[in-house]
């Protein structure tokens, strides 16, 4: 009798062809998961990751097929299963968390309802059972409020507290294996910490499983017990994760290491070409919007508030901060698609309009937005050419065989084959996706180019091709970046200058290497010391801070009184920060921080973790009631 819980047995997964012989897509996998154990498989995009996963609930991807091996659940083969059975398995025995949770909720139904939902359908547990049981998920899962959570609808709740609650859906029923599909991979890292601390405990208290697939070593070494290195639906490599983490063997394994993304740190950036220019391609000044309309001149929702921001010439400015503090709203009000309530936008150094629709064309054409998710910016039922070829139509009014050729130019300054002009967007990878996307956004010859986190769902060397890709098409080019990131390595690595944006206000700003050089703000240094280290246990040893717990506990809270940062900060002084805004101090020349504290109390904070919380003198496990909703 195998102590196994689940095992996979030579797995195949073919795509079948009409006109000869099968494409082999998964080509002999084995491997187990102990109860209590969680499995990573890690590889770059198209590896075979989510396609082996998706096997644990017997089901394959539309156009592929089951084509041999055996998928064992505690000894019995689910592929044969009868109908019946197969349903059962799926969200009973077998639980899968997708990857974007704010996809998986329906809007109109509240989170308790959705959270039991499957228990009850597969006859697991009463509806009084299930409410109980999800509640108490709650409570081990570190959310808010637990017993009144689940009144809440979808869009009341945090991405963070979102993740988690997909997580006590798929707990509820009590599954025996759960199929993590990503779910770290686009929050933000306090969040991300959040979110892996919760999974960690749950799995190990339910005595569940878990495969748990991901690109992000960084996170793979806080969770799992053992690692499945996969490329091409082979696998490379496999063993504890000290064994890959610590001493790989095959080469593959030892690549994607290489290509972990350093710690964000001074130095990692290439020389800056920006180039010394009386006007700056674009500036943001005095600026203050929001949403729900704008009343006296102020914005229903406050999001940003009094922002101030330049962007030079050739020049990268990287934005940071969390989810929620007003990254893409910047760049919508630079784009024109949200107009400000108060301000400035300057292009060249004359005003433009607020509203997109006011603006003239050349202004439209000089400022291009390069969405996140290229799979839904692109028109899927378009070719690459008519895609690319659009702008050029519409800006410079280049037709016909130009027309043509200029979009075969265009894919090669993205290093895209010409013959990718006759394919669709479904035909193409996620990195190739997304330089035909940055590529549409070139066609125009913009001089600003907003590009709101478009390396996030990327693999770690996808996304830093992209990153070499955006170097080289600024160096051609002189195009400037605005460049909205949650990952700070990438944005140590490639911007000029960062801002640090929290609750809608810059708290500080300035060269790469100053903001992430001490001192630092408070929150700036919250955001580098939450980025994973690939180091087992750094999970542990980063929450025994109490800093770092009580920065990761609160949430983000948008304010016109004081410090917006107040509520979470180890050094806030009462009376003063939660009243009074922040002077901006500059410790050195275009390095500004907005703060009370002095920078000699901000270098001296730095060299020794605080001991004392404002507000949080007494830190236990039942912080949560303590916290605001985050």
């Amino acid at each position: 009798m195998t102590d196994n819980l689940f095992e996979f047995k030579d797995l195949r997964i073919s795509a079948p062809k009409k006109d000869g012989p099968d494409i082999p897509i998964v080509k002999g996998v084995s491997f187990d998961i102990k109860p209590g154990e969680v499995v990573a498989l890690i590889g770059e995009s198209g590896s075979g990751k989510t396609t082996i996963s998706l096997g644990a609930l017997a089901y394959t991807k539309p156009g592929l097929e089951f084509s041999g091996g055996e998928v064992l659940l505690y000894g019995e083969n689910v592929l044969t299963m009868s109908d019946d059975e197969t349903r059962a398995l799926r969200g009973g025995r077998v639980a899968y968390l997708a990857q974007s949770a704010a996809a998986t909720f329906n809007p109109a139904l509240t989170i308790g309802e959705q959270v039991t939902e499957s228990a009850v359908m597969h006859g697991i547990l009463t509806q009084a059972a299930a409410t109980k049981r999800a509640e108490e998920l709650y409570h081990a899962l570190e959310l808010p409020d637990p017993l009144r959570i689940g009144h809440r609808y979808p869009h009341q709740v945090s991405g963070g507290q979102l993740q988690r609650l997909m997580a006590a859906m798929a707990l509820c029923g009590k599954p025996d294996l759960l199929v993590l599909d990503e779910p770290t991979t686009a929050l933000d890292v306090t969040t991300q910490i959040e979110v892996l601390k919760a999974f960690k405990k749950v799995i190990k208290e339910e005595n569940a499983a878990a495969i748990y697939v991901t690109h992000d070593l960084a996170v793979v070494a806080q969770v799992a017990d053992q690692i499945v290195v996969l490329y091409s639906g082979e696998i490379m490599e496999k063993g504890t994760a000290d064994e890959i983490i610590n001493h790989a063997q095959h080469e593959y394994t030892r690549r994607l290491m290489s290509a972990v993304r350093p710690q964000p740190t001074a130095g990692l950036g290439d020389k800056s070409i920006a180039g010394e220019r009386e006007i700056d391609a674009m500036e943001v000044i005095d600026m203050t919007a929001g949403y729900g309309g704008i009343v006296d001149g102020e914005p229903v929702i406050t999001i940003l508030r009094d922002i101030n921001v330049d962007i030079g010439h050739a020049e990268v400015i990287g934005v940071i901060g969390e989810s929620g503090c007003g990254k893409s709203t910047l760049a919508r009000v630079m784009a024109g698609l949200l107009p400000q309530a108060r301000g400035d936008v300057k292009l060249n150094g004359k005003v433009i309009k607020s509203d997109l629709q006011d603006r003239k064309l050349e202004e439209l054409q000089k400022v291009q937005f390069v969405y996140q998710m290229a799979d839904t910016a692109l028109n899927s039922k378009q070719h690459i050419n008519t895609i690319i070829g659009r702008p050029l139509e519409f800006y410079h009014g280049i037709t016909g065989k130009e027309n043509r050729n200029k979009v075969r130019e265009i894919l090669e300054m993205v290093e895209l084959p010409p013959e990718f002009a006759d394919r669709f967007p479904s035909e193409l990878s996620g990195g190739q996706k997304q330089r035909v996307n940055l590529a549409r956004s070139l066609a125009s010859n913009p001089d600003v180019m907003l590009c709101d986190e478009v390396t996030s769902a990327l693999d770690s060397i996808v996304g830093s091709n992209v990153i070499k890709l955006l170097k080289g098409l600024r160096d051609k080019t002189g195009v400037a970046f605005v460049f909205i990131s949650h990952d700070l390595s990438t944005v140590a690595s490639f911007a000029d200058r960062i801002v640090v944006l929290y609750a809608g206000r810059v708290v500080e700003q300035g060269p790469t290497d100053a903001v992430l050089t001490p001192p630092f703000h408070p929150y700036t240094r919250l955001l580098i010391s939450s980025v994973p280290e690939l180091r087992i246990g750094w999970l542990e040893d980063t929450m025994k801070k109490r800093e770092m717990a009580v920065g990761i506990a609160r949430g983000v809270e948008i304010t016109a009184v004081g410090c917006p940062f107040y509520n979470r900060c180890p050094m806030a002084i009462e009376g003063t920060c939660d009243i009074e805004v922040p002077p901006i101090r500059e410790p050195i020349e275009g390095h500004l921080i907005a703060c009370h504290i002095t920078i000699d109390d901000l270098i001296e904070a730095d060299k020794e973790t605080q001991q004392v919380l404002h507000g949080f003198e007494k830190v236990g496990e039942d912080d949560d009631r303590m916290s605001t909703a985050h």
